[in-house]
């Protein structure tokens, strides 16, 4: 699965984390949290499909965000603790939490593509991103 077709079944929420302020910070884009795209407006929630190993690789989709973006994969972390699934007309997209593991947000490196933003500044996102918001943050604040 090249970069460009492992993005029509897959999204990414970028994020850092400060445990020590405890401060979560999502990388937004426009109208979206999801790279490289929102959301099909006819998607919805799903339970992950049988074959999610085969069609989803995780590595390789985190390989992708860095390859797309010039992204440092060594100030990267792929969460294995998050879960979420959705349905559309073109089949199921997983999405995956991809998490920088810098001490500070690198918001230069996602300039080109968006800004960070804590959770309290997302309204305006479909609701459907902001309940995949609030499930990151009960995962990260939780402990995950």
């Amino acid at each position: 699965m090249n970069s460009p077709q492992i993005f029509d079944h897959n999204r990414v929420i970028l994020c850092h984390f400060d445990s020590y302020s405890t401060a979560l910070l999502f990388a937004r884009y426009g109208n979206s949290v999801l790279a490289p795209a929102p959301l099909p407006e006819t998607a919805s929630v799903m339970s992950a499909p049988s074959d999610a190993c085969e069609q989803h690789p995780p590595n390789a989709v985190l390989d992708a965000v860095v390859a797309q973006y010039g992204l440092d994969p060594t100030q990267l972390r792929l969460d294995d603790g998050f879960q979420a699934w959705m349905s559309s007309d073109s089949g199921s997209i997983r999405i995956h939490l991809v998490r920088f593991t810098g001490l500070d947000a690198p918001r230069q490196a996602i300039e080109p593509l968006g800004v960070f933003k804590p959770i309290s500044d997302m309204r305006g996102l479909p609701m459907i991103e902001l309940n995949l918001l609030r499930q990151v943050f009960n995962l990260i604040m939780g402990g995950g």
